[in-house]
Order: structure tokens, then sequence, then C-alpha cells
């Protein structure tokens, strides 16, 4: 599963949001508390443009 975004819920818990890269199912999973915040800023603030052409 490859992290595409991050999907933030109305409490401002944050979401990875996924895709795995065999048949394109996406799926959504917690943070977990030793997650690195500067990784989770990076994937948060990528642009998604790019994702309608890899499928």
């Amino acid at each position: 599963m490859d992290p595409i975004s991050i999907s933030v819920r109305g409490g401002g818990e944050w979401l990875i949001v996924h895709r795995c890269g065999a048949c394109g199912a996406m799926g959504v999973s917690r943070t977990a508390g030793d997650d690195n915040p500067l990784a989770l800023v990076r994937i948060a603030v990528r642009p998604l443009s790019h994702l309608d052409r890899v499928r």
C-alpha cells in the first residue's frame, strides 16, 4: 500500500489515504504516535493531480 494523501477528520485526527500498488484499491488508516510528523506533512502537501495518470 502506497500513501497518497492525508485526510483530516472533523476532530482534527489525521488519516493516511493509501492505494494498493497491485489492484488500485484505496483505503485509510489512522496515524500512529510514532509516525514521523515531517513525513506526514510531506504526504499532505503532495499534489493529487498526478494520480489520474497512474491508473
